[in-house]
């Protein structure tokens, strides 16, 4: 009854979707306006007129964000390719993996996995980080990159086993077991059969994770430390100050933060929609 009501509605004002659209897209488009604006824009001008074009335009901001005497920009820039490239690389390996073993069995320890994979879903990262940076201490990963790593992974592998479960579930399964009678192991069916149909839902897990591990802030704070390491969204935080702050630099970096993600999604978008349709609907 609520899909024949909408689709009557969107059949008597066809102008009223396209409407609701153009508005959603200007409210999320704001933050990126006042970002570009006044990453070209002069610092004095920056705070008594934030919403006004860069007239004229200027790259002295981007010039001094890259030419900074402590390298602030291309030690956070490095950080967080590392720490970014890492943990996709593990997260992608093992939710896929993990993945599609829970989607081809059927026993109950199998079920019981899944509901906690699930139930980590619901967990706020805020809420198991005093325990795990004792449990990083613990094992002297406090303040290291590794310790960092393996918390993004501990704390996201839920989200990729279920993108990547539900993705298998469409694949058929007689794919495998025709490898199988060729001879083919566990092993070489998965990377060999079954991973190369897994790139729209491994390109919509890669997306997601870079974009979630790219833009935190909080976990490198704590687990890194302000003395041990400083990704982009903390370097941000330091570029501020305590009593005074360089908007100039601050808009600059935000900009410069954020083109890493935004070629990601370039390069990946053409699997990124399927991926996602495909995960939610098989099964």
């Amino acid at each position: 009854m609520t899909a024949t009501r909408t689709t009557v509605t969107a059949t008597r004002a066809p102008w009223l979707r396209p409407l609701v659209v153009t508005v959603l897209g200007c409210v999320f488009a704001v933050p990126l306006y006042v970002v570009l604006a006044n990453a070209f824009k002069q610092g004095s001008d920056i705070a008594p007129h934030p919403a006004n074009l860069p007239l004229p335009p200027t790259l002295d901001n981007l010039t001094k964000v890259v030419s900074r005497p402590d390298h602030l920009f291309w030690v956070s820039l490095t950080n967080s390719l590392v720490v970014t490239t890492l943990s996709v690389i593990v997260l992608t390996v093992l939710s896929a993996m993990l993945g599609h073993y829970l989607a081809r069995t059927a026993s109950r320890w199998g079920k019981a996995a899944t509901l906690v994979l699930l139930c980590g879903l619901m967990i706020p990262p805020q809420v198991i980080l005093l325990p795990l940076t004792q449990v990083l201490r613990t094992f002297d990963l406090m303040a290291t990159v590794q310790g960092l790593v393996l918390f993004n992974v501990g704390y996201y592998v839920p989200f990729g086993v279920f993108v990547f479960a539900g993705f298998v579930k469409g694949i058929p399964v007689e794919l495998e077991q025709a490898a199988a009678i060729d001879g083919a192991g566990w092993f070489r069916t998965f990377w060999q059969v079954v991973f190369p149909l897994l790139r729209p839902a491994t390109a919509s897990s890669v997306i997601f994770f870079g974009v979630w591990i790219w833009n935190d802030f909080l976990n490198p704070l704590i687990i890194l430390g302000p003395g041990s390491g400083t990704t982009v969204t903390t370097g941000i935080y330091r570029a501020i100050g305590q009593y005074q702050a360089d908007f100039g630099t601050v808009f600059g970096l935000m900009l410069l933060a954020t083109l890493p993600v935004l070629v990601l999604y370039l390069v990946l978008q053409k699997q990124f929609v399927k991926g996602l349709t495909g995960g939610a609907t098989k099964g």
